[in-house]
């Protein structure tokens, strides 16, 4: 397996992942022209891609999808209510409310908590390799867990530090939205769910979805790397995804 973190943050996100049968998005928040772009520079022809599975509907996840959707057609894996908040008719697309395969790509959707009318965290595996992909939520159920545990690449969301959004310039309204259990995963619980779920499968993290306003990637790593040390959890490699520039293609 494969995976590229295309763009991440809160102007725009979207992944690449890859198996020997399949290659995938997961959401399409930049503009088509970028996405295409961005998978060019790791030798992926866009024409390539066979399916987008959508995490959510707001903006910075789907904004790009109906031109790419135009140009490519790959088909959208997405549930009913989520496709209800699209304003424009997707053609090609399955409903994915529980697992799924296609392929050699086995889907395990984990159900997250955001204010949207639904929304989806992945468990991607394939010939006993896994990734798993949350992005977007304001907690992770604890029944979950065992889904989600040892798995050999994480891609989860860090969104803030807690005392920077204090302390900024939101308004107080927007800062209990993103606090809430319909916002987003703060750099301390990431650290947490992380020190709960890695194991010695696992080779990579990579934390996404950093806010440009309230976070810092170095807080970010900080905070992960000690809650790992304080947890005696062996801390395998972590990378931290930009706005503006694609991670590496990682394989496992």
């Amino acid at each position: 397996m494969k995976i590229c973190v295309l763009a991440s943050g809160s102007k725009g996100n979207s992944s690449y992942i890859e198996t020997d049968e399949t290659k995938s998005l997961i959401d399409l928040g930049m503009s088509a022209g970028y996405t295409a772009k961005a998978l060019k520079n790791i030798g992926v022809d866009p024409s390539e891609i066979q399916r987008v599975f959508i995490t959510h509907t707001h903006s910075d996840h789907v904004a790009g999808l109906k031109v790419f959707l135009k140009k490519y057609n790959p088909i959208v894996y997405l549930t009913k209510r989520m496709e209800e908040e699209i304003d424009f008719e997707i053609e090609d697309k399955v409903y994915i409310d529980g697992d799924i395969k296609i392929d050699d790509l086995n889907v395990t959707v984990i159900k997250t908590s955001h204010d949207t009318a639904d929304s989806n965290g992945y468990v991607f595996s394939s010939l006993g390799k896994s990734i798993v992909y949350i992005t977007d939520t304001g907690y992770i159920n604890v029944r979950n867990f065992d889904k989600l545990k040892n798995k050999n690449i994480y891609v989860l969301e860090s969104n803030h530090d807690v005392r920077l959004l204090r302390e900024g310039k939101y308004p107080y309204y927007l800062q209990q939205r993103i606090l809430s259990d319909k916002g987003h995963l703060s750099n301390k619980d990431s650290a947490y769910y992380l020190s709960e779920f890695i194991g010695d499968k696992t080779k990579e993290i990579i934390l996404i979805h950093l806010s440009e306003e309230n976070n810092k990637p170095e807080l970010a790593l900080k905070t992960l790397l000690d809650t790992l040390d304080k947890k005696g959890v062996k801390v395998p490699s972590v990378l931290i995804a930009d706005q503006k520039e694609s991670t590496e293609l990682i394989e496992i």
